[in-house]
C-alpha cells in the first residue's frame, strides 16, 4: 500500500527533550529541542473502537499520526501540530508502527494529547 501525498495534509514539528541545568541554582530543567520541522502527516482521530481498545489497555489514545518514514524516533518525542485545525495541539506518541511492505515508507504512531512536560 502506497501512501499518497494528498493524505499528509498536515504539518507537525518533532521534538525531543533535553535535560539543561541551570548554572547559578544547580536546578535541572526539560527543553525541548526541534529534530525535524515541517514534517507534512496526516492525523486521524481513534475510532470507536479504538478508543475503547485503549482504554482497556489504560492508556489514553486519542489520534493516529501518520509520517513518511524517519529514522530515529523514540517514544520520548512529542509532536507538535503547526497548521490546520490542530495547531498547537500536542501529540504523545506511544510507539511507532512501520508500513507492512517495506518497512521504509510510512510510520504510524498512535498518540495520546495533551502537554508533555518532558518526563525523561
Amino acid at each position: 500500500m502506497s501512501l499518497a501525498a494528498g493524505d499528509l495534509r498536515h504539518m507537525i514539528n518533532i521534538q525531543q527533550p533535553t535535560k539543561t541545568q541551570d548554572t547559578i541554582t544547580g536546578e535541572v530543567s526539560v527543553v525541548w529541542e526541534t529534530v525535524h520541522e515541517n514534517v507534512y502527516c496526516a492525523i486521524h482521530p481513534l475510532s470507536v473502537k479504538d478508543f475503547i481498545q485503549s482504554a482497556a489497555m489504560q492508556t489514553e489514545l486519542t489520534s493516529r499520526v501518520t509520517i513518511r518514514y524517519i529514522s530515529g524516533l523514540t517514544k520520548d518525542m512529542r509532536f507538535i501540530a503547526i497548521c490546520g485545525c490542530h495547531i498547537g495541539e500536542v501529540f504523545n506518541p506511544a510507539g511507532f508502527l512501520r508500513d507492512p511492505d517495506s518497512g521504509m515508507e510510512y510510520i504510524t504512531s498512535p498518540c495520546s494529547s495533551g502537554i508533555n512536560e518532558g518526563d525523561v
